[in-house]
């Protein structure tokens, strides 16, 4: 049975920026004022990144979670957040990253129907100038067939 989920975060630059290989769920360990935030959807993914650190854990960097104002104990807005994953796993991720070129990239952070926070990290390569281009022209050119497809709709 597949849960529902409502995302909070989405980091639009990252597919913009880059080639997405394969993308992989993992929970995130968090303190409590952070969870409230993001149910509150002060959360920023631009700038993240993931990291191993330490042999085979997987840390996410530069990712911004607002201090919740209610609480007594408040959280720091940009440390380091570890990430959950089966040990298996983390090694072929592990793998693929020591790869030329393959970078991890918070795709999307969402609230999972049981209340846990996961996060999708996406294994990326850069893109060059030229991919986004091509990637803007065909966006237009789409836009522009259907643009035209719905105007010889309209006037039949």
């Amino acid at each position: 049975m597949a849960e529902k989920s409502r995302i909070v975060a989405r980091n639009r630059r990252a597919r913009h920026d880059y080639h997405i290989q394969e993308s992989i769920e993992m929970g995130l360990v968090l303190v409590g004022s952070e969870i409230k935030s993001i149910r509150a959807g002060k959360i920023s993914l631009v700038g993240a990144y993931a990291q191993f650190d330490e042999g085979l854990e997987l840390w996410v960097h530069g990712m911004r979670i607002a201090e919740y104002p209610e609480a007594r104990d408040n959280h720091e807005p940009e440390r380091k957040r570890k990430l959950l994953a089966h040990f298996r796993e983390l090694k072929k991720i592990h793998r693929k990253v020591e790869e030329k070129g393959v970078t991890l990239i918070p795709l999307d952070l969402h609230i999972t129907s049981r209340g846990r926070a996961k996060i999708q990290i996406g294994l990326c390569k850069g893109k060059t100038k030229y991919d986004k281009r091509s990637d803007i022209a065909e966006r237009d050119s789409k836009r522009r067939m259907d643009a035209a497809m719905k105007h010889s709709l309209r006037t039949e």
